[in-house]
């Protein structure tokens, strides 16, 4: 089975699938694109023009994150889910809420002052320190790596980089994502994930912004 992922390098939403399919043992190819100058066979696959897409066999299509990491868990052997069809659901529940976390994140990287930044980081923390509580650890099911983790392993490790930049104090709240991140961190799914000068890059894209973190940055 040929698989070819079109991303784009700073997208968390492919950060998740090539995650993915690195734990997996997966072979696949990577195409980039420029998300301000989209061609036009990729608007012709894309439904909402938007990354990650997965090609199947250079015929078959399947989009959005999550579901081409469900794909991927079922075509290529072992399981990132857990056995219990209970917490299975929990897991992608969890993925799921993700989803709304990473609009956050993003929504305080775009905010245009430090009150907007402010204001979205309060939102996002109302939903972190649920996260907090749904944590095992090491890892989000406890030593097994799962897709869930691959679902926030992008988001963590923005914020890891935005400690860097900005004022996020109240990050430390979260003793058990912090931990996670570490135990995340040491995978070499992580760092292979994205460029090797990927904080330069995100750094450099969020400049260009009119923002108050771009302007730190």
């Amino acid at each position: 089975m040929k698989l070819e992922l079109i991303s784009f390098p700073l997208c968390p939403f492919v950060q998740r699938s090539i995650i993915t399919l690195l734990e997996k043992g997966a072979e696949f190819e990577t195409t980039y694109i420029d998300l301000a100058d989209k061609p036009d066979w990729f608007l012709a696959i894309s439904p909402e023009g938007k990354v990650p897409v997965l090609r199947v066999d250079d015929s078959e299509v399947i989009f959005e994150s999550a579901v081409i990491n469900e794909f991927v868990n079922e075509v290529t052997p072992g399981d990132l889910h857990p056995e219990d069809p209970v917490r299975r659901a929990h897991n992608r529940a969890w993925i799921a809420f993700g989803e709304q976390l990473i609009f956050d994140q993003y929504q305080m990287m775009i905010a245009e002052d430090a009150t907007g930044f402010e204001d979205r980081w309060h939102q996002a923390e109302h939903r972190l320190a649920r996260l907090e509580e749904a944590i095992t650890g090491p890892l989000f099911n406890g030593a097994d790596f799962s897709l869930v983790d691959a679902a926030f392993a992008p988001l963590l490790q923005r914020f890891a980089i935005m400690e860097r930049i900005v004022d996020l104090s109240d990050y430390g709240d979260f003793p058990r994502i912090r931990a996670w991140w570490q135990a995340l961190a040491e995978r070499p799914s992580i760092p292979g994930s994205v460029p090797e000068d990927f904080e330069a890059q995100l750094r450099a894209y969020f400049r260009e912004k009119a923002s108050h973190f771009g302007q730190q940055c």
